[in-house]
Formats: C-alpha cells, structure tokens, sequence
C-alpha cells in the first residue's frame, strides 16, 4: 500500500478519551511520509479532559511523532475543532513547528483549491435530530465502550477492526439524514467560497460526495473509523483506513451525479 504522499488530513483524533485509537495512528504516522499534514480539528479532547483525563503513553507519543514530522521538514497545519477550541486564540501563530489556522486553503497538486475546516461551524445551519444528538453525547460515549469491547473480542480470534458506531450510522435512517444535510451544507458553503471541493471532518463519517463538481472530502476519525484522507504526487484524493489491515477505502468520485439523483453523490465508508 502507498505511504508517500503529497498530503494527509487527519481529523477527530479525540486524545485524552479511552475511545481514542492511538496506537492504530502512531502506526500510521510512523509509516507515512507527507509532505503536508493538515490536523483538521478535535485532535487533542480539551473538552472532555475537563471532567476526566485519559492521556496515557501512546497518546504523548503521537504528540511526539507529530511534533517530531514539523521538525523534520512536514509541513503541519492545526485547524482547531469544537472539543480543542481553546486553541482557536493562537491561530496565526506557530507553535513548536506547528502552524495554528481557523482555516486553510489548500491548492492541490493539480491545481484545484479546497477549502479545509473542522466542520463544527455547519452545526447551527443542519437540525441535528434526537438521535444525532445522543450519538453524540452519552448513547455515543455507549457505543464507544461497547466498539472497544467488541474489537478486543474480534482481535483475539483473528478478526480484525471494526466500528459498531460507523455501522449504526450507516443503516439509521435519522443519521443517515443528518448526515445527508451536513454534507449538502458544505457543498454550499464551498459554492460560496468559490472552491473547488471542501475538506473536513466533525461527524465522525469518512466520505466523498461530489455534485455540481464540487467535491466534499471527511476525512472521518481516529475513534471509530482510523481513517484519512490523502493527496497522492499527482493530486488525487483517497481514503484510506489503517488499523490490522490498512487498505485503500476509496478513490474520489469523477462522475458528477448533482444533476441526476439528489442522494446518489455520496460515496460512504465505515
């Protein structure tokens, strides 16, 4: 599997939370070499810190290999998301190595801009439905407990990674629909800011979805997914997950479907 790339987003890393999967990024920071990494938001929980911390060794180490990737000559982009905002008040500074944006402009190796964001500031444009609000609070938190318990039962007879909250998303029509609105939310704000795709995460749901063609890229999360998004030397974007078994999810979509089918463009991965 390719490990050179011209750039990688990484977003809803969530250190400093049990649910975060440290160990499967540190492999996956270790093995890439990029030109770019782009840390799209919520990658260190402050906000969950608050009540309860959990940033054991691999969690300092991934800080580590990060910092360690800006001082090799990786050029490192934070985007602060809702859960590490804090961060917010250095944007336009860089801190050991690391530059701190509200958002970036990203010009891809074949010419095209993305607009690159966390997500959080679609939150006020989409109603976000009873059960959206549960996944994302207590019933998620649930979910998480129950991932990791279930993948520690799969990993000991050979099975590997697998996420019972990606799954939920995918097969509930509520989420599904929550979903739906969030990405068509960025699709209009990219129109807006006369880009040719958006990049971010936020919802924890890896996916491609093209339409008009504008191409909207989530590069998805490090607690139930282990996914990322990645530019290759010749300025495709992929999606890729890494755990016991990295693998290519998905290539972008090239047929432009907006003009067709209203909820065909989506391309989702779980």
């Amino acid at each position: 599997m390719q490990t050179t790339f011209r750039s990688v987003f990484i977003s809803d890393v969530h250190l400093g939370t049990k649910a975060c999967q440290a160990a499967h990024l540190l492999d996956f920071l270790q093995s890439i070499k990029t030109d770019i990494l782009y840390l799209v938001g919520d990658i260190i929980d402050l906000q969950e810190m608050r009540s309860k911390a959990y940033f054991v060794d691999t969690h300092h180490q991934v800080v580590e290999r990060i910092l360690a990737m800006a001082k090799s000559g990786t050029r490192v982009i934070y985007i602060p998301g809702n859960h590490d905002a804090f961060f917010r008040q250095f944007a336009g500074q860089t801190l050991s190595g690391v530059e701190i944006k509200l958002n970036a402009r990203h010009k891809t190796a074949n010419g095209r801009i993305f607009h690159v964001s966390h997500g959080d500031e679609f939150d006020q444009m989409v109603k976000i439905s009873p059960l959206m609000l549960a996944i994302g609070d207590k019933a998620h938190g649930l979910m998480l407990s129950l991932n990791q318990w279930i993948n520690g039962v799969r990993r000991l007879i050979g099975l590997p990674y697998w996420s019972l909250a990606g799954y939920l998303k995918s097969h509930i029509s509520k989420a599904k629909e929550f979903i739906d609105r969030f990405e068509t939310a960025a699709l209009k704000s990219a129109k807006n800011h006369k880009v040719d795709g958006y990049i971010c995460g936020h919802i924890h749901f890896a996916a491609f979805r093209i339409k008009n063609d504008i191409l909207y890229c989530n590069d998805g999360d490090w607690v139930e997914h282990c996914t990322a998004l990645t530019e290759s030397t010749a300025g495709e974007m992929s999606l890729i997950h890494w755990s016991e078994n990295p693998k290519v999810l998905a290539t972008e979509p090239k047929e432009d479907w907006g003009l067709q089918e209203p909820h065909a463009p989506t391309t989702h991965l779980v």
